[in-house]
């Protein structure tokens, strides 16, 4: 009885059910954007490197302190390639010590030359630290690192601009700051990054020992990454790594640290701290939208009651108890609501599949936003008809009869 009302009166139906549909629709989509924006982040920090600390002279969370003169950090040492074998030797929980230069500049192929490209030089240890997957080719081998060939990966997007198609840039030579080097592997293909990270579609990559011979270390933004055992978290493998770093830098106890220790866990709790404001915020937007959807729908009810006031009167002079027209209109409520929910959460689907596909930002929609949408339009279906169902239900049949 309650559908066959809601279908009696269409256009009324729509204009109840259209509040709670752009509520619903504020509330999802803005919960699933932002927990899929803090998804793709948190997914492209783990990508750095999982239990992973990166030895630098800067401290990345919060650059020392607001009251650390930023010049003690230029003047600190910068990493250098030597100490990678002391961290190995000195440094039981570490697993990987993998070393990085990087420079920005030219790539040049033929007639056609590719602008600010990040070229890295590497060592062995880099692909196990920061897999690096390929579309052809291979990738570079411990023979190359060891005698420093002049050879390569190449970004995707940097071979499509060079050559038309990444799949025909293997075995091509290019030129880079003066240099001839031999493309030896394409790497897959990742996108647009949230946080920058590696940035590898517009990068080549290359064995450290080459690399020194085209850019000077000391100025190419050196980098130590140190992964921790298995069984070591990576608290414990930060404390191994001070010792470690004040040893090799020879600083005597009342000297303070001139390196910086930066957790990539760190890096996670951080974001996970800033989306909790964040989506506390997109609760109280979408909330307000909501509300408003929801007094639609009480006002809608209370018109109802009103029309079919002598056929209420009826039904409990014929028998009908109060709790049978209270449920008639809760029902009749949370239909409302629940359809208007559904139409919303189509519309979010819809969102994500646009999102998804035309800005290559994956949008998840969970199975519990889309519980927690149906229990949202029951409860409000019970609020906003609550009191229009109780007037029903407490009429008095024969004054009802008469109107």
């Amino acid at each position: 009885m309650a559908l066959q009302e809601l279908w009696k009166n269409k256009l009324r139906t729509f204009l109840s059910l259209f509040g709670i549909t752009i509520g619903i629709f504020c509330i999802i989509g803005t919960l699933t954007t932002v927990s899929s924006f803090e998804r793709n982040i948190q997914n492209e920090i783990k990508s750095l490197g999982t239990n992973t600390i990166y030895v630098d002279k800067w401290d990345y969370t919060s650059g020392g302190g607001p009251d650390y003169p930023w010049w003690k950090f230029v003047n600190r040492p910068v990493p250098n390639y030597q100490e990678v074998k002391f961290i190995k030797e000195r440094t039981a929980s570490a697993k990987y010590v993998a070393f990085r230069i990087k420079v920005i500049s030219n790539v040049e192929y033929n007639d056609k030359t590719i602008s600010n490209v990040n070229i890295y030089g590497i060592n062995e240890d880099f692909n196990a630290i920061q897999p690096i997957e390929l579309v052809s080719g291979r990738y570079l081998s411990e023979a190359e690192f060891d005698r420093g060939t002049n050879t390569l990966v190449i970004g995707h997007d940097v071979a499509e601009k060079l050559f038309g198609t990444a799949e025909i840039a293997v075995g091509k030579d290019v030129i880079s700051r003066g240099k001839k080097i031999r493309i030896i592997g394409v790497i897959k293909k990742q996108g647009k990054q949230l946080i920058g990270g590696w940035d590898f579609d517009q990068s080549i990559v290359m064995p450290y020992k080459f690399a020194r011979s085209i850019m000077n270390e000391a100025k190419a933004d050196p980098l130590i990454m140190v992964q921790g055992q298995t069984d070591v978290n990576s608290k414990a493998l930060k404390d191994d790594l001070v010792g470690t770093m004040r040893a090799i830098h020879k600083l005597t106890p009342i000297k303070e640290d001139d390196f910086a220790l930066n957790d990539i866990n760190d890096f996670s709790d951080t974001i996970s701290s800033l989306f909790v404001g964040v989506n506390m915020g997109g609760w109280a937007i979408a909330a307000l939208s909501l509300i408003v959807g929801m007094f639609g729908v009480a006002n809608i009810m209370f018109v109802s009651v009103r029309e079919r006031t002598s056929q209420i009167g009826l039904k409990k002079a014929v028998g009908a108890k109060r709790r049978v027209i209270l449920a008639e209109f809760l029902l009749e409520s949370a239909f409302l609501c629940i359809i208007g929910g559904l139409i919303g959460l189509t519309l979010v689907f819809g969102l994500t599949q646009i999102l998804s596909r035309t800005q290559n930002f994956p949008v998840y929609i969970s199975t519990g936003y889309i519980l927690l949408a149906i229990i949202i339009c029951v409860i409000v279906g019970i609020l906003a008809g609550f009191v229009p169902a109780l007037q029903a239900a407490k009429m008095n049949p024969v004054e009802a009869i008469r109107k």
